[in-house]
């Protein structure tokens, strides 16, 4: 059997398996209890927060056979037949490959006939955003008035891009950024699912740069993985993503504000030379000083700053030799 990439894998196949997104869950949970079914959701978001996944859940959740507590049982022919692809009353769409007006007139055409074998008709429009004014217009008349039988599921992480006419008909969820916290906590159960030590440190550097993805935390893990090694490092996060570590970026902040361009120079000729991915870099260097600025300005800055105790207490130092306007100004340049 061809392997599986972890975020595949892991994907949640019941609502309480979906991290952090409580209050969406519990909503949606009720809302089959009860089968209050809306006939259009919009789930948006940044990327790797589990929209496409929950759109998923609630397609089976309302034609399963025997839900558990609003929960999909993935058992009953109708779960399995979701599962594997084989039910085609439940369809998913990839709008950024399927925009033009033709492609919503094929399912405006579609969606008058009842579900052949499940309770809904199911459609999941991912990148909704992506679809062009005229497919929007043509969607717009369906959403008026859908039949009872149908349930749209749309997607996006651009929400404002989406017609008010769009927007105004269907139940919109914000799905929130994962903290570093829930990522941690997950990316280590799923390395000792997988006979993986990994440190403390380097589970919360993958939840740093995976920016509230948890996706994207899923895809570096698996990276760190297929190093072979039964041990996952801080350094070994550092050695697959291209990014530096905190002294690196202490030393490049010292340089600056001592003025010595020799030092700089010798630096950033480290990084090339290292293969490290400079664009990365740069924003790592941004996030550092906007740290310091948070230093500058809040006396708890330990609540607000993801870092180490020590890492911390050096940029306390570096932010009292300089001055907020300065910090701004090189952050903003």
């Amino acid at each position: 059997m061809s392997y599986i990439a972890l975020y595949r894998q892991w994907r949640p196949l019941v609502f309480d398996d979906v991290v952090e997104q409580e209050n969406i869950v519990k909503s949606l949970k009720y809302s089959v209890t009860i089968g209050r079914i809306a006939h259009a959701y919009l789930f948006c978001g940044t990327r790797g927060t589990g929209k496409t996944t929950m759109a998923q859940i609630l397609s089976r959740a309302v034609n399963c056979l025997n839900p558990h507590n609003g929960n999909p049982c993935n058992k009953c022919d109708i779960c399995t037949g979701i599962l594997s692809g084989s039910l085609l009353d439940v369809m998913e769409i990839d709008a950024a490959s399927n925009n033009s007006v033709d492609n919503v007139r094929d399912i405006r055409d579609e969606v008058i006939y009842t579900p052949a074998r499940a309770k809904y008709k199911v459609y999941i429009i991912d990148e909704v955003h992506m679809l062009s004014a005229g497919a929007f217009n043509a969607l717009l008349k369906t959403l008026e008035e859908p039949p009872s039988h149908v349930i749209f599921i749309l997607a996006t992480t651009e929400p404002h891009k989406l017609p008010a006419t769009i927007l105004s008909r269907c139940l919109r969820y914000d799905f929130r950024r994962i903290t570093v916290d829930s990522i941690a906590s997950r990316l280590d159960m799923i390395s000792k699912s997988n006979d993986i030590d990994a440190e403390n440190e380097a589970l919360k550097l993958i939840a740093r740069l995976s920016d509230g993805a948890l996706r994207d935390a899923l895809s570096i893990l698996d990276q760190c993985i297929s190093l072979g090694n039964k041990k996952i490092t801080y350094t070994d996060v550092l050695s697959i993503t291209g990014v530096v570590n905190e002294s690196f970026i202490s030393s490049f902040v010292d340089s600056i504000s001592n003025k010595d361009i020799s030092n700089v120079l010798g630096l950033i000729n480290d990084l090339v030379m290292e293969g490290k991915d400079i664009s990365q870099f740069v924003s790592t260097l941004i996030l550092y000083y906007r740290n310091l600025l948070l230093c500058k300005l809040l006396d708890n800055v330990e609540s607000t700053v993801e870092a180490s105790k020590n890492s911390i207490d050096t940029m306390k130092l570096q932010a009292s030799n300089l001055e907020k306007d300065e910090i701004i100004y090189i952050t903003k340049e």
